[in-house]
């Protein structure tokens, strides 16, 4: 009698331990299977202006991490005519809660609309303080390109400027991507 009732909480113990191991498995599965959330923050640019949003480096680099069998979702948060002191005006709320990574693309408005290099620099500095202390990531990508990815109007780049673009942050994006999954892995 007491063999048996030993062996029945023997298995009742086993139950709860596997039942607890499938727990923590479909968790970490269910972590590692949410998706990648990536905000670009910009101005026309960003937006895709002449060449549209789904030509735009945003929808370009969702594409690439896609293909690369990353689940993956670029939110393009451009908005022509801004400057950063407008990008800062409305990080919270382009940039919501769920968000893991955000791209920065200042732009030239600042300098076009009467602001000065030092006060640019603050407010990309303070966009990169506000969102890492959400403890999301951040990529500033300010780069000049060849002149050969601009359009006619020497301000905005062409569709093959926005894949030299999408191109360029795979990297970046990847790298913080191993990251964040190294992070998940140490949670477990």
């Amino acid at each position: 009698m007491r063999a048996a009732h030993a062996l029945r909480s023997a298995m009742a113990s086993c139950r709860a331990l596997a039942f607890g191991l499938f727990m923590l498995v479909a968790a970490g599965i269910a972590a590692d299977a949410a998706p990648l959330r990536i905000v670009a923050i910009g101005a026309s640019n960003t937006h895709g202006w002449y060449v549209g949003n789904q030509g735009a480096f945003p929808a370009q680099l969702e594409a690439l991490l896609r293909a690369k069998g990353i689940d993956a979702h670029v939110t393009n948060a451009g908005v022509p005519f801004d400057t950063t002191w407008m990008m800062l005006r409305r990080l919270d709320r382009d940039v919501p809660k769920g968000t893991d990574m955000v791209i920065l693309q200042p732009g030239s408005n600042d300098l076009r609309f009467f602001g000065t290099p030092q006060q640019r620099a603050a407010n990309v500095a303070e966009i990169t303080r506000r969102l890492q202390a959400r403890s999301i990531k951040v990529i500033v990508y300010d780069e000049q390109l060849p002149l050969r990815y601009y359009t006619l109007d020497f301000i905005h780049w062409t569709r093959e400027g926005h894949a030299m673009i999408a191109a360029a942050l795979l990297p970046h994006v990847l790298g913080m991507l191993d990251h964040r999954q190294a992070a998940l892995q140490d949670q477990h």
